[in-house]
């Protein structure tokens, strides 16, 4: 695989988000993914190889697990803003590495006991407490008030029984966070009544008894494997329930998707970024007709179009991102910086490819890579379809074939 250098990085950040801790924070981030994580995802993505646990140590001891830990627990007690800014530079060379660090940020630590949740926000925040999302199913995808995975209360524990797809990096996480069904919705209940979220905790590398997998080949997003696991009677402790129950439980889930949807959004503008930074490149390497291919006019005006839709899309990332850390509702703005980010790295890095001739459709180059994963952007998250709805609700009554 051509190992090209990286391109100029873009311009520091804006007047009205830039503060020097920003941009040391960007700029470590950025050295980051161009010094150790690039050089192994050129290594291990063709092969589709799990990141070495080195890197994910290496990111622990950057902060970038607990970027919004509070400091009291060992975390840089920032924000979304931050939070996404990182995922965009380390997306910029493997958006794999900008993935794993959703797993942790506090993920699975809203537990009762008090000592126990401190205990796991200072392992979340050093990356010793790295998880799994277990929403999905075979049939409840998109309509997660579909869920119809049993957690049966016996005792003081939860027994749990049924099946969950797309599992992203769910044998090597210390934890599973299942969104399950406790109890069924009683008449005139919501669907989303009796959902709950549990905690199983488990080894790295290994899944308990009762609790059995299967990887989904993939085609782009390696790095981690992705899972459908099968749940025959796994039982974890009561106290591993976390944060609400029913519709509560159902809107804490909901909440973190905002978040997830800007972070999606800046991954696809990393993937997008590397394909124009790699384009240039090219183009200026490349020549036809006695000229480097940057000559000629329709590939500029092609790249310039590309370069201004990866802009626009960052900076409406950033804007929903600080609205997020202001406390403000936007989850119809999440809806839409991610349909429009999703979408736009699909367009650019297939544009990408195109400037790239036939080169672009080989494995020679990384921009291949950039996108498979930048296709993958456009459906989990929700697909650009649910965003779609989502935004049309916020503007319409509610269709009458719901």
């Amino acid at each position: 695989m051509t190992d090209a250098p990286l391109a100029a990085p873009p311009p520091d950040l804006p007047g009205p988000y830039r503060t020097e801790a920003r941009v040391a924070l960007q700029d470590g981030a950025r050295r980051f993914a161009a010094e150790q994580v690039r050089p192994i995802a050129d290594e291990y993505d063709p092969h589709k190889r799990e990141m070495p646990r080195s890197l994910i140590e290496a990111m622990g001891r950057e902060g970038y697990f607990g970027i919004m830990v509070d400091a009291e627990h060992g975390g840089l007690g920032l924000g979304v803003f931050e939070y996404t800014m990182v995922a965009e530079e380390l997306a910029r060379a493997w958006m794999s590495v900008a993935s794993i660090i959703a797993r942790a940020q506090g993920l699975g630590t809203d537990v009762a006991e008090e000592d126990r949740a401190r205990e796991l926000l200072a392992r979340s925040a050093r990356g010793e407490w790295i998880g799994a999302a277990g929403f999905s199913e075979p049939d409840a995808g998109s309509d997660l008030a579909a869920v119809s995975t049993r957690a049966e209360l016996d005792g003081d524990e939860y027994v749990i029984t049924g099946e969950k797809r797309w599992i992203g990096n769910a044998e090597a996480a210390d934890f599973i966070q299942l969104l399950c069904r406790t109890d069924d919705p009683r008449p005139g209940e919501k669907r989303a009544a009796g959902l709950a979220t549990v905690i199983v905790e488990k080894e790295r590398g290994a899944f308990p008894p009762g609790l059995t997998g299967t990887t989904i080949d993939k085609i782009g997003y390696h790095g981690f494997l992705t899972w459908n696991l099968v749940f025959d009677g796994v039982r974890v402790p009561a106290a591993n329930r976390v944060g609400g129950k029913g519709t509560a439980a159902f809107r804490d889930t909901q909440k973190w998707l905002n978040i997830a949807r800007v972070h999606t959004a800046a991954r696809a503008v990393g993937l997008a970024r590397a394909a124009v930074e790699d384009s240039v490149l090219y183009l200026q390497e490349r020549e036809q007709f006695g000229h480097p291919i940057a000559d000629f006019q329709a590939l500029r005006f092609m790249l310039a179009s590309m370069v201004a839709r990866v802009d626009q899309a960052r900076a409406f990332y950033r804007q929903v991102a600080d609205q997020l850390d202001r406390g403000e509702p936007c989850e119809r703005e999440s809806a839409m910086v991610k349909l429009v980010a999703t979408e736009m790295a699909v367009d650019v890095t297939g544009d990408a490819m195109q400037l790239h001739g036939g080169n672009g459709y080989t494995t020679e180059r990384q921009v291949e890579r950039y996108w498979r994963d930048a296709r993958l952007t456009t459906i989990f998250e929700g697909t650009s379809q649910i965003q779609q709805k989502i935004i049309a609700d916020s503007l319409l009554p509610k269709s009458s074939l719901e």
